[in-house]
């Protein structure tokens, strides 16, 4: 367990997804036009668009440093949001290289984020209420938790991580994508600690190397979607501690 009130705070915006459930799309989804924002008295409204509530709410908890991973091809993204000046707030960018899923691409920002306090939202996701991180990273302050998860109602299973957790707020399991569950909640935005961090880039590690491993035709085993839930439970058991704070009206 880490105390994070000492630790610098970095958010990482996964940007790496093909959107194909929504294409075709004219531009990138996290830069999809979802209603308005002012640039100041006189200036007008200008559209906002749906990424642009995340970072907003990153900025809120005084996170001002954030790592933007894209995939090749997503160059409106860095075109659109530029240095963050914006959003005062500091952008960079890194290049997705596995394309085996979310954990993949968040663990190229590792040489650049290993020792700071991790804040992680989904840029095509809009949620409330506005000051989730900054209730996030209180809780992790008091409770030391190795990762603290936001965690939000949802009727739709089939679509998400959905978190047993216990009264105490403490994750046992995650579930991805149930058929069928008595679960009511799904995790939506986190954060970490650098332990969880080094845990998911050697466990990363690990998984490439037994993959590569050749089996009995001499052939390399194909790389399945990894998901950060499945690196959650992994953590959990393993023994990391995961607490939560629940959003009941939140969305």
């Amino acid at each position: 367990m880490t105390d994070g009130t000492q630790l610098e705070i970095v958010g990482l915006f996964p940007a790496g997804g093909q959107a194909t459930r929504i294409a075709p799309l004219p531009c990138s989804k996290e830069l999809y036009p979802l209603g308005f924002r002012s640039e100041g008295e006189g200036a007008g409204l200008r559209p906002k668009v749906v990424c642009h509530y995340l970072l907003e709410r990153m900025r809120l908890a005084g996170i001002t440093q954030v790592y933007v991973i894209i995939r090749q091809g997503k160059w409106d993204i860095p075109a659109y949001l530029g240095d963050g000046t914006m959003l005062d707030m500091h952008l960079a960018y890194l290049m997705m290289n596995l394309p085996f899923g979310v954990p993949y691409t968040l663990d190229q920002a590792y040489p650049f984020v290993q020792d700071k306090l991790i804040a992680l939202g989904f840029p095509d996701i809009i949620f409330q209420p506005d000051d989730a991180f900054q209730r996030l990273l209180a809780q992790q302050a008091r409770s030391k938790a190795d990762i603290v998860l936001g965690i939000f109602p949802t009727d739709q299973p089939h679509t998400t991580d959905m978190v047993d957790f216990d009264a105490d707020g403490r994750v046992h399991r995650i579930v991805i994508k149930p058929r069928q569950t008595d679960l009511q909640f799904t995790w939506m935005i986190a954060v970490w600690t650098p332990d969880f961090t080094h845990f998911m880039h050697e466990y990363l590690i690990s998984v490439q190397q037994e993959l590569n491993q050749p089996d009995l035709g001499n052939q390399k085993a194909a790389s399945p979607e990894l998901y950060i839930g499945d690196v959650f439970q992994v953590a959990i058991d393993n023994g990391m501690s995961v607490d939560t704070v629940l959003f009941p009206n939140g969305t």
